[in-house]
C-alpha cells in the first residue's frame, strides 16, 4: 500500500511519523492503537480520511484558487473581514462535490467498522491538521467535531464539514499569528467509534501540572456526559491529582479530590442526524459525587504515565501529554481517546522564577479558580455572545460566559480572561497559559458581578482561588536567575499551609519544608470540628447537620470525609517537595478556634486565655478531644503509608513536659504512628521555655526541635502577642529569647538531635537570621515571599563566617 496516495488509513497502520498524511491527532492514535495497547491503554479502533483526500478534493472540484482568491485581501485584526472571508471559504468547500472515488472509500471503511462493533455504528468525526499538536503550538480546538454519527450520509455530511472547518474564523487568525501558510496546512479526519460516556463520565488528563509545570503530578477532570463539556469548558468538573513517583511503585498515589458543579452533561439526541447530542440536567444526587472511584483514577493515571513515557523516550526528552478520557456507561470500561504534547510549561525556562505580588488591598467583587499566578487589570468588558467580540479593545479584561476557538482572535489582545464555567482544562484556561495571560475560571457569576466599562484587576497569585477586585490595584513582578543564586550551608526551608500553593513553592530554593500546619487543611477544607463528625448524630443544631451532610456527601461516612481530606491535604505538601523533609505539624487551635469550626461549639470549652490553655499536646491523649486525634493520626498514616510519603515527619506543638511527650507518643503507636517505623521521625515544638531548660531530656525522646520564636518570645517575656496593649515590647530579638534559643541549639547539637525554626522571626529580620546562623542552627524555615532576600543574607554571613558548603 502507498500510504502517501491512500485515501483512507486505518489507526493499526498509523505511526507517530504520519503527522503529514494523518494530522497530529490522528498520528498519535494510531501511535497508541498499535504500540501501547499491549501494555493496558485502550482506546478505540477508526481510521483516517487522509490528507491526500483532502488534497484530492481541492484539486478534483478545482476550488484552490478560488480559495486563495477569496483570501488574497485578509486582515485578521479586522473581524469583519475575518468573518466574512471565512464564510466564503467554508461555503466554497460545503458546495464542492466529494468525488465519487473518496466517498466510496469513506463508505466502505464506516462498513467495516460497523461489522467490528455492530450496524449503523455511532462514530465521532475529528478534524486532524497537519499542522496541529505541535510542541509550541497545540492548535487544539480550531477545526470542529461531530459526535454520535451514525450512518453512510450522515458520516459523508460530517467529513465535508470537517474539511471545510480548516478555515474556521479561529482557524485562520490562529495559522496567521504562528504564521503558517493556509496551503501548508492539510485536513484529514478521524473517523472513532464512540466510547458511551454519555452514559457514564469523561475528561482530559495532563502528565504535568497545568499550572506550575510541577512535572510528578497527573491532573486530571472529569464530568459527566461526553467530554465535549470539559474540553470547552461548559462545566466546572471534579479535579483529581495523583502523584507520580509513588504510583510507580503501585501505591494509592491520589494526593487531591475536588468536587466541581457538573451542573450539565451532554448526552446522545433522539432527533436525529440534525442535533445528535444535547445537554441536559444534572441531579443534585449525582452532582455532590466524584465521577470516578480511585480505581479508575489510579488506572487513568497509570496510562498517562505510560503515554508520557512513551512519547518522551521517542522524543529523547521530557514530553508532557494532553489527553482525553472516556468511560463507557454500558461496559464500564475506560478509554483514551486522544493525546497531544502540552505546549505551554514544556516551553518554560524554569531556571527564572517569576513572582507577582499585589502591593494593595482590595474589594473583592468575584472568585474562581486561579490559572497560572499572574495577575492583570483593565477596564471590564462584559461580552456574552461571540457575535459582539468585534467590540472588544487591547489591553480590556474579558468577562464571558465561557470561550472557545470562535474567541480566540479577542483573546490574544486581552490583559486577563474570566469565565463563568470551566475548569483547569477548559479552553479559556490552556489559551491563557499559552498567552501567558491571567484567568479565572468558573466564577459562576462573574458576568452578573464584574460592572461592563470599570477597571478591575484579576489576580492568580495568592493560591487556588484566583480574585477579581475593584479598580487597578498596584502590582511587582519580581524575577530571580536561580542559576545565579548561592546555596548556603544552613538548609533553607519554608513555612508551607496552604496545599494549593504547594506546587508553586516547590520551585522556590529550598530544602524541604519546616513547618506545614494542618490547621489550614482543616479550617479551609473540611471546615468542621472532627468531633462533629464522630458523634454527627447526637448534634443538636439542624443546620450545622445539613451544613454537615452537604459537604461529607460524596463520602461513605463522615469520619472518612475528615481522614481523607486532611491525608490528601498533607499529601499535596509531601508530594511537592519530595523526597526532602515535610515536617507536619499536629492541630495546634486553641480551644476557641475550634469552636468556630462548624458543630464545635458543642464540643469546647469556655477558657479565659485559651492562648495558654488547652492546647497542643495536652489534648492529645486526655479529655473528649482524644477520640479526634486518633483521626489526625489515620490521616497522616494513610499519607505515609499508603501514598507513599514517607517524607513526611510529625511535630508536636505546646508540649509542656517530658511526661507529656512521652503520652502523646505513646497515643500515636497505638494507631499505627511507630516512631522509627517505615522512617518516621517525630518532632518537638521548641516554644516554651521548659522546652530549652528540659532539652536533654525532651532530646531522649523526640527527633529533633523545632523553635517557634512565636510563643518562644510570649512566654518569655510573659506577654500576650495577640494583645495590642503590649506588643511594642514584643521582640524576638529581645537578649533573653536569643539567650534561650542559642542555649537550645548547643544542647540538640550535643546531643545529635536536628534542629531548625519555623517561627515567623528569620522572614521578618534578616539580621535574627544571621544571629541564628552564628548559633551554628540546621535549618531556618521561612514564609515563601521571604526566601530569596534571607538566603541572600545568609550566604553573605556563612561567607564571612567562612562556612563553606
Amino acid at each position: 500500500m502507498n500510504k502517501k496516495k491512500a485515501f483512507i488509513l486505518w489507526f493499526k497502520d498509523l505511526t507517530i511519523k504520519d503527522v503529514p498524511l494523518a494530522g497530529g491527532k490522528n498520528a498519535s492514535l494510531g501511535e497508541m492503537y498499535r504500540n501501547l495497547g499491549k501494555k493496558g491503554v485502550k482506546v478505540p479502533d477508526g481510521f483516517a480520511v487522509t490528507a491526500y483526500a483532502y488534497g484530492y478534493l481541492l484539486k478534483k472540484a478545482k476550488i484552490k484558487s478560488k480559495i486563495k482568491e477569496i483570501l488574497s485581501d485578509l486582515d485578521t485584526h479586522n473581524m469583519g473581514n475575518l468573518a466574512e472571508r471565512g464564510r466564503k471559504v467554508r461555503e466554497t468547500i460545503l458546495q464542492a462535490e466529494l468525488p465519487q472515488e473518496l466517498e466510496d472509500s469513506i463508505v466502505s471503511a464506516y462498513k467495516k467498522l460497523c461489522k467490528e462493533y455492530g450496524a449503523n455504528t455511532d462514530v465521532a468525526v475529528r478534524s486532524s491538521a497537519t499542522a496541529e499538536d505541535l510542541p509550541d503550538a497545540s492548535f487544539a480546538g480550531q477545526q470542529e467535531t461531530y459526535l454520535n454519527i451514525k450512518g453512510e450520509k450522515a458520516l459523508l455530511e460530517s467529513c465535508k464539514k470537517c474539511f471545510a472547518s480548516l478555515f474556521t474564523n479561529r482557524a485562520i487568525s490562529y495559522r496567521v499569528d504562528k504564521r503558517f501558510s493556509h496551503f501548508n496546512v492539510a485536513l484529514s479526519i478521524g473517523v472513532q467509534k464512540m466510547v458511551r460516556s454519555d452514559l457514564a463520565s469523561s475528561g482530559v488528563i495532563f502528565s504535568i501540572d497545568t499550572e506550575t509545570g510541577f512535572k510528578d503530578a497527573v491532573l486530571i477532570t472529569g464530568s459527566y456526559g461526553l467530554g465535549e463539556n470539559v474540553v470547552q469548558g461548559t462545566v466546572n468538573p471534579d479535579q483529581f491529582y495523583v502523584f507520580k513517583p509513588t504510583l510507580k511503585k503501585g501505591l494509592n498515589a491520589v494526593i487531591s479530590k475536588k468536587l466541581g458543579s457538573k451542573k450539565i452533561k451532554m448526552i446522545y439526541s433522539k432527533s436525529g442526524a440534525k442535533h445528535p447530542v444535547k445537554n441536559v440536567k444534572v441531579s443534585n444526587k449525582e452532582r455532590f459525587k466524584f465521577v470516578l472511584n480511585d480505581d479508575e483514577i489510579l488506572k487513568l493515571a497509570r496510562w498517562a504515565c505510560i503515554i508520557e513515557d512513551h512519547y518522551s523516550k521517542q522524543a529523547g526528552k521530557f514530553k508532557p501529554m494532553d489527553i482525553e478520557w472516556a468511560k463507557d456507561g454500558k461496559t464500564k470500561e475506560l478509554f483514551v481517546v486522544q493525546a497531544r504534547p502540552e505546549t505551554v510549561q514544556s516551553q518554560k525556562n524554569m531556571n527564572v522564577l517569576e513572582k507577582y505580588t499585589l502591593m494593595e488591598k482590595g474589594h473583592v467583587i468575584a472568585t474562581g479558580l486561579g490559572v497560572g499566578t499572574k495577575i492583570g487589570s483593565g477596564r471590564a468588558r462584559v461580552i456574552k455572545n461571540v457575535k459582539d467580540i468585534k467590540n472588544f479593545k487591547p489591553g480590556e479584561v474579558l468577562i464571558t460566559e465561557k470561550t472557545d476557538p470562535d474567541w480566540e482572535p479577542i483573546m490574544k489582545i486581552a490583559s486577563a480572561i474570566v469565565t463563568n464555567k470551566g475548569g483547569r482544562t477548559a479552553h479559556a484556561a490552556i489559551i491563557a497559559r499559552e498567552l501567558g495571560i491571567p484567568a479565572i475560571v468558573g466564577t459562576e457569576n462573574g458576568t452578573e458581578t464584574i460592572k461592563a466599562g470599570t477597571d478591575v484587576t484579576v489576580s492568580c497569585a495568592e493560591g487556588e482561588v484566583g480574585k477579581i477586585y475593584k479598580g487597578k490595584l498596584k502590582f511587582q513582578i519580581h524575577k530571580v536567575d536561580l542559576k545565579k543564586l548561592k546555596k548556603p550551608k544552613t538548609k533553607i526551608m519554608m513555612n508551607v499551609g496552604n496545599p494549593d500553593q504547594a506546587f508553586e513553592f516547590s520551585f522556590i530554593p529550598n530544602e524541604g519544608v519546616g513547618l506545614a500546619r494542618e490547621e489550614f487543611i482543616i479550617s479551609s477544607y473540611i471546615k468542621v470540628h472532627p468531633l462533629a463528625l464522630l458523634h454527627y448524630g447526637k448534634l443538636k443544631d439542624k443546620k450545622v447537620k445539613e451544613t454537615i451532610s452537604k459537604l461529607t456527601y460524596a463520602y461513605k461516612n463522615k469520619v472518612d470525609f475528615f481522614v481523607e481530606k486532611l491525608a490528601q491535604g498533607v499529601a499535596m505538601l509531601g508530594a511537592a517537595f519530595y523526597p526532602k523533609d515535610v515536617i507536619v505539624r499536629m492541630s495546634d487551635f486553641k480551644s476557641n478556634e475550634y469552636a468556630n469550626l462548624i458543630g464545635g461549639t458543642e464540643f469546647e470549652p469556655e477558657e479565659e486565655n485559651p492562648m495558654l490553655g488547652w492546647r497542643g499536646a495536652s489534648r492529645y491523649y486526655a479529655g473528649n478531644y482524644r477520640e479526634a486525634f486518633r483521626l489526625e493520626c489515620l490521616a497522616m498514616k494513610k499519607a505515609r503509608d499508603e501514598m507513599g510519603l514517607t517524607n513526611i515527619k510529625l511535630m508536636i506543638p505546646f508540649c509542656r513536659t517530658v511526661e507529656e511527650g512521652k503520652l502523646v507518643i505513646a497515643e500515636m503507636k497505638k494507631y499505627g504512628l511507630a516512631q522509627g517505623k517505615n522512617g518516621l521521625e517525630i518532632y518537638v515544638m521548641c516554644e516554651i521555655p521548659s522546652n530549652v531548660i528540659l532539652a536533654d531530656d525532651f532530646a531522649k525522646i523526640f527527633d529533633g526541635f523545632s523553635i517557634g520564636s512565636n510563643d518562644l518570645t510570649q512566654l518569655t517575656l510573659g506577654l500576650d502577642r495577640d494583645s495590642e496593649l503590649v506588643s511594642r515590647l514584643y521582640d524576638e530579638r529581645n537578649p533573653a529569647v536569643k539567650n534561650l534559643i542559642h542555649e537550645v541549639i548547643h544542647k540538640a547539637k550535643k546531643n545529635r538531635r536536628k534542629i531548625g525554626i519555623c517561627g515567623q522571626g528569620p522572614s521578618d529580620f534578616p539580621d535574627f537570621a544571621q544571629f541564628l546562623v552564628k548559633c551554628g542552627i540546621d535549618s531556618i524555615s521561612l514564609n515563601p515571599d521571604t526566601v530569596i532576600k534571607t538566603t541572600i543574607a545568609i550566604a553573605e554571613m556563612e561567607r564571612k563566617l567562612k562556612r563553606k558548603r
